[in-house]
């Protein structure tokens, strides 16, 4: 959940101790260490991912989100395929996308977007990204703003900052 090659390893909750100490001491050579639950945070949002409670929720639809591609509707009848085809029809009222901060401040969850001085959307991530050496984030836009390029305003905490739209992901791993 980073966008990097990674493992997800399960196992019984009285072996996970030990677990971790013999991949810290076998990694510990290759500079194997813990990373936090910001460190994740940061590297998701550089890699453009959605994470449920911020960018994506019961009312969000593949379209919005920049997620069809997970859609197959030519694949036969699945329960929800109907309200699938209704918002594809409809047609995105939003979209989420990436942004650039170009003033000082860091944007974060719930802060509104704005064009032309009207609100526009909302912030779904933002953070302090150590890769690009600048404040990034992730917003809903209203669809017919919502281009890579476009200029907006953010409010952090009562101060107008800008920031210029970026198509996601802002980083992809490179193919080896």
């Amino acid at each position: 959940y980073t966008g990097e090659d990674g493992f997800e390893l399960y196992v019984a909750p009285d072996a996970a101790a030990d677990l971790w100490d013999t991949l810290l001491a076998t990694g510990e050579s290759s500079g194997l260490v813990p990373a936090g639950l910001g460190a994740r945070d940061t590297l998701r949002l550089e890699a453009g991912m959605a994470l449920y409670g911020h960018e994506i929720d019961r009312t969000t639809t593949p379209w919005d989100a920049g997620l069809d591609w997970t859609i197959r509707l030519d694949k036969g009848e699945f329960i929800g395929r109907d309200a699938l085809v209704a918002a594809r029809e409809k047609g995105p009222s939003r979209r989420l996308i990436g942004f650039e901060v170009e003033g000082r401040g860091i944007a974060r969850d719930g802060h509104e977007v704005r064009v032309d001085g009207a609100v526009a959307g909302h912030v779904t991530s933002g953070t302090f990204s150590p890769t690009f050496e600048r404040a990034l984030g992730m917003a809903y836009v209203a669809a017919e703003h919502a281009e890579p390029g476009g200029k907006i305003e953010i409010d952090v905490r009562g101060r107008a900052v800008a920031a210029r739209l970026r198509a996601l992901p802002f980083y992809k791993r490179p193919k080896k």
